[in-house]
């Protein structure tokens, strides 16, 4: 009987498949479309308002009128640089398959068509790379009432457009604005710096970076990197765990372990001190001698979807490593309710902008939904030592003693007084024994 061709087809497939292969294939992706089950839940936090970046939305019809800004911008840039769209257009015909690979749902036209592709590349990164130096270099050339660069377009415009830019979905290759920017300034090669210096400034203006994250592999990624580096503290909201060097990964702590933490209310009456770290990275949790100490963090409008789309970057891209999904797990479990947060807000770590402190606290619950913690991880060390802290009495006794006699001064006064008229009454008593 004749082999089906599918039969052979998978034959032929087993022959040639190498482990290499697979490998090179996968190291290169880093764009991802959510699936429908994560999307369903929230679809608004994955899907851009305003501007598309990439091919996963450039055909949705709701973000069609940026797309004469796009064609606009792209016109005051080739103006400005002085250099034909054909020299753009070189520079990433040279790396278009690796750009490919990096997105790994790329409808078929755009596989097989690379002048589609990267139309929409240059057309994106410029108009990304525009946005960024608008913000931050005051580019000028553009008419005062322009809608989008303009005083104006920096105030209602650009906070959308900014998140936008970090939605998952929404991603462009680090490699494409490097690209577009050298040929802009008439630089030989690539400079990352500078291209990594302007998505800093734009997302974290007020804040003191000492460099900006290298080998980022698009802006999501590199905003990541700069949550997770030891900075100074932050006025905006704006832990690399390493496996061990074996192939048996440490468990998971899942939702309902011993090793979950108690909530921040009930840490602090087991004798816990709460106070804020030095530094506003998301890694600077640390657990010492009765001291927990938290980074600070602002809760607004953009907080969950940028939060959803970090944890779903950790979750998707292998190797990027899960510190801002434990950082997620671990203020999910000392916030219960509202009286956590409005504790964590006396102590600055936490500044709520997003409304009510109920609210606040149900927003952890839904980030944290499927988020898991390394038990192995400096996170999951902290979490182990907090319980450990908790087990022991003297903590609890100290803690009772404190919110029974030092609440304010006149309970403190009268303690003294209580114990300097007991001391007297015993002295009278042994000198009238005595006596």
């Amino acid at each position: 009987m004749a082999e089906k061709p599918w039969v052979i087809q998978v034959d032929n497939h087993v022959r040639e498949t190498v482990l290499e292969m697979e490998k090179k294939c996968w190291d290169k992706r880093s764009i991802y479309k959510m699936p429908n089950s994560v999307t369903n839940i929230n679809k608004k936090a994955y899907t851009p308002q305003l501007v598309s970046f990439g091919p996963y939305h450039y055909n949705n019809k709701n973000l069609n009128p940026m797309e004469e800004h796009k064609d606009r911008a792209l016109l005051h840039v080739l103006k400005r640089s002085r250099k034909p769209l054909q020299s753009y257009f070189q520079s990433l015909i040279e790396v278009v398959e690796d750009l490919k690979e990096a997105y790994e749902s790329l409808d078929s036209d755009l596989k097989r068509d690379s002048d589609a592709f990267l139309r929409i590349m240059i057309r994106d990164g410029i108009f990304m790379l525009e946005i960024l130096r608008f913000f931050t270099e005051n580019v000028e050339g553009f008419a005062g009432n322009d809608p989008i660069f303009s005083n104006h377009g920096r105030l209602y415009v650009m906070p959308i457009i900014g998140s936008d830019m970090l939605m998952l979905e929404n991603q462009l290759p680090m490699l494409v604005l490097h690209k577009l920017l050298a040929v802009d300034k008439g630089l030989n090669k690539e400079d990352q710096e500078l291209t990594n210096g302007l998505i800093l400034k734009f997302f974290f203006p007020t804040e003191a970076h000492s460099k900006a994250p290298s080998n980022c592999l698009h802006a999501l990624d590199m905003y990541r990197k700069a949550l997770l580096q030891p900075k100074a503290k932050t006025q905006h909201l704006h832990h690399h765990h390493h496996p061990p060097q074996n192939d048996i990964l440490p468990p998971p702590i899942p939702k309902g372990h011993d090793d979950v933490i108690p909530s921040a209310t009930e840490l602090t009456e087991a004798g816990i001190i709460i106070k804020r770290s030095k530094t506003a990275s998301l890694k600077d949790i640390t657990f010492s001698r009765g001291v927990l100490k938290l980074p600070p963090i602002i809760l607004d409008d953009i907080t969950k979807p940028l939060f959803l789309n970090l944890v779903a970057f950790e979750r998707f891209h292998v190797g990027a490593g899960n510190e801002v999904s434990g950082f997620v797990f671990f203020m999910d479990n000392i916030i219960d309710n509202a009286r956590d947060i409005a504790l964590l807000s006396s102590r600055k770590i936490i500044q709520n902008s997003s409304g009510s402190n109920k609210a606040a606290a149900e927003l952890f619950t839904s980030l944290a939904k499927d988020v898991m913690l390394d038990s192995e991880s400096k996170l999951g060390v902290v979490c182990m030592d907090i319980n450990n802290y908790c087990k022991k009495s003297w903590p609890k006794y100290r803690a009772n003693l404190i919110q029974t006699y030092f609440r304010s001064p006149w309970e403190l006064l009268s303690l003294v007084a209580a114990i300097l008229l007991f001391g007297l009454t015993i002295l009278q008593s042994v000198y009238t024994v005595l006596g």
